[in-house]
């Protein structure tokens, strides 16, 4: 398979972040959460479409 840049460079950030925060996941996730609250666009939660009795779902 050819290598994707844009793939490796979402990698290279992505790596650089987890260094930043000493690969702790709880700092991680302290950071995103603090980012999500600064973010002015509200955050909105999407609930899951039901599914009537018969519907036949595509996967």
């Amino acid at each position: 398979m050819k290598d994707d840049p844009i793939v490796e460079e979402i990698r290279q950030i992505r790596e650089a972040y987890a260094a930043r925060f000493n690969y702790n996941l709880k700092a991680i996730y302290q950071d995103l959460k603090r980012l999500e609250q600064k973010n002015p666009r509200p955050h909105r939660r999407r609930l899951p479409k039901r599914i009537m009795e018969g519907e036949v779902v595509n996967r």
